[in-house]
């Protein structure tokens, strides 16, 4: 149930950023009106002079809190999702410890105190 929940979101959050591409490349910039009040291009778009930006800001504004929402539930969902026993390290480290030699008995040998390389006589008692 809860992968179908994830993938549903998902699949939102994608077509809904998808969307807010879509509007803002449609938006024409502040800087239009002034090239076209010298005479050079057509300030008119699809929705009419003045009602494009009001639609199209809108729409985009309530996009932009949709895609905010979906993002912050994705990563609810992607937090809370139930993580298996273990991890990685511990099931590498109980293959390590299984894999010891046939006549070893897994046990590192001890250092003699005696030899040169023992620093245990350098310790003041």
């Amino acid at each position: 149930m809860q992968n179908y929940l994830y993938s549903s979101v998902l699949t939102v959050h994608l077509l809904v950023g998808l969307a807010i591409i879509g509007l803002v490349l449609m938006q024409h910039g502040k800087g239009a009106d002034m090239g076209a009040a010298f005479g050079s291009g057509a300030s008119g778009s699809l929705f009419g002079a003045s009602g494009s930006a009001n639609f199209l800001s809108r729409t985009t504004a309530i996009l932009a809190v949709v895609f905010f929402l979906t993002s912050l539930g994705l990563s609810y969902m992607a937090t809370s999702r139930t993580k298996p026993a273990g991890s990685v390290l511990d099931a590498t480290h109980t293959q390590t410890q299984s894999q010891t030699l046939p006549g070893d008995s897994g046990v590192p040998p001890a250092v003699p105190s005696g030899t040169a390389e023992s620093k245990a006589g350098d310790v003041p008692k």
